[in-house]
């Protein structure tokens, strides 16, 4: 675990190296996947319909519920190192 962690908190730092800003898609996946491995499960209610970019971050948070830590972690890790390939 101590190796995920560091590789995650690498991870972290490497995603704000990137030369151009990453597809929705992409975001949405690494904001996901930093929330659960952060936080745990998605808290709180959903967004109203009008704030759809808060519904959108809530949502594929809400799809990752029961996942652990570590293994969003590991995710987290190994979508940086791809996009670190091709943005670069």
């Amino acid at each position: 675990m101590a190796d995920t962690k560091a590789a995650f908190e690498q991870a972290q730092k490497d995603v704000k190296t990137l030369t151009k800003r990453p597809g929705n898609e992409d975001m949405l996946f690494l904001y996901a996947h930093f929330k659960q491995a952060a936080e745990g499960d998605v808290k709180g209610s959903r967004p109203g319909m009008l704030d759809m970019v808060g519904r959108a971050k809530y949502d594929a948070w809400a799809k990752l519920k029961g996942t652990k830590a570590d293994d969003a972690m590991k995710k987290y890790v190994d979508k940086v190192a791809t996009l670190l390939k091709s943005h670069k």
